[in-house]
């Protein structure tokens, strides 16, 4: 079988398993817990807290760990909103935010707050200028992900951090396609709270991580016996946890070399889709994108089938974002980008990981070919081609 679904998630580097299995079996203690047992969990869960804070260059008291990437983006957005609301009630985002970023706005928006949706390009680019042009004095937040999970375009975070420090509002971005794969430093960027999510950089599923800047007033979401100062109640999930810390620390050392080897992939792999089959285009912007992300539309094909043809020969991708792929709908961040809605229908996603080897491309390129081919071939719509 072969693996093209990475940004659904990632298999658990053996390391950060390892990492793990002492806090099922022996040190099995509630951090909480003041007993030898609790010690060397609360001790497991700061070195965690280190290693996810040197990622991503903060302080250790400034990460707060959850239930993964849709619970930090909900602290972030709800716990801003719930702690400034005295000083405003509007907030910005874009048009191709993650659902968790989304559905919080809408909620806020249920609650009296008001939102701006900004559009972006052709490319899934949120403009900074549209970003600057947007706040306004009752601002209390701008939104706006590190790099889109569904075409890969990576945003001008830095710029959109510098404009919001310069007139005073927080900014939140939703990294959890980025941690890990692209440098992220959150200090030369100018952000003040940014999600994370393990499963996407090699670690466990069901946890993650909010970084918040020291200064950042945050209400909780989750109430109960103040675990993560406050601001995250419920028993810490130690292996979980511990593994976030392990992948983490594998990422320093090793995410640049792995996303040297994913572009050259990406590249060829685009590039044998562009040449093997007619009327295919590439999504997203051409070279601002995340190095293991391909998302192609390709003409009369749809996304659906495709993807169910290819998993029957073996090979696994997705039709776009993995969190909302039951609801049959034509993705929402292409139509963002001015896609029709039938293009928009007819594309796929396959992302690539430190395990792709060029094979696998290959492969892959061959058996989408040969699919989209026979399909044609037994065709007479399709018979132009």
């Amino acid at each position: 079988m072969i693996y093209l679904d990475h940004a659904a998630g990632t298999a658990v580097d053996p390391e950060a398993v390892a990492a793990m299995l002492p806090y099922f079996y022996y040190d099995y203690g509630n951090p909480s817990s003041i007993h030898p047992l609790g010690r060397r969990a609360r001790e497991a869960v700061e070195r965690a807290r280190e290693q996810v804070a040197q990622l991503i260059n903060c302080q250790p008291n400034e990460v707060i760990f959850t239930s993964g990437g849709t619970e930090a983006d909900n602290l972030a957005i709800l716990g801003v909103a719930g702690a400034n609301v005295s000083k405003g009630r509007h907030v910005i985002t874009s048009q191709i935010e993650h659902h968790a970023v989304l559905e919080a706005c809408r909620n806020l928006e249920r609650n009296g707050f008001e939102v701006t949706y900004l559009e972006v390009d052709p490319f899934g680019i949120v403009a900074p200028e549209n970003v600057r042009d947007a706040i306004r004095p009752d601002t209390i937040l701008v939104s706006i992900m590190t790099a889109n999970n569904v075409i890969g375009t990576i945003e001008p975070v830095a710029e959109i951090g510098a404009i919001c420090q310069k007139l005073g509002v927080l900014f939140h971005t939703d990294a959890v396609q980025a941690v890990g794969h692209l440098p992220i430093d959150v200090e030369r960027s100018d952000i003040d709270l940014m999600s994370l999510s393990a499963h996407k950089f090699y670690g466990p599923k069901g946890v993650g991580a909010l970084y918040a800047r020291g200064s950042v007033a945050l209400s909780p979401i989750i109430f109960g016996g103040g675990q993560e100062e406050g601001l995250r109640s419920g028993t810490e999930n130690v292996p979980a946890i511990v593994g976030m810390g392990a992948a983490a620390e594998i990422a320093r050392y090793e995410s640049a070399g792995e996303e040297f080897c994913l572009r050259k992939m990406s590249r060829d792999l685009i590039a044998g889709i562009m040449t093997s089959v007619p009327g295919s285009r590439l999504n997203g912007h051409p070279d601002k994108r995340l190095p293991g992300n391909v998302n192609v539309s390709i003409e009369g094909m749809e996304g659906e089938y495709l993807s169910g043809e290819l998993a029957k020969r073996g090979i696994c991708v997705s039709t776009g974002s993995a969190c909302s792929s039951a609801t049959h709908e034509a993705p929402y961040v292409l139509l963002a980008t001015g896609l029709d809605r039938d293009l928009a229908n007819c594309s796929i996603r396959l992302s690539l990981g430190k395990h792709t080897t060029d094979e696998d491309i290959k492969r892959a390129v061959q058996t989408l070919s040969e699919i989209v081919q026979k399909v044609r071939a037994e065709s007479e719509v399709y018979s132009r081609w």
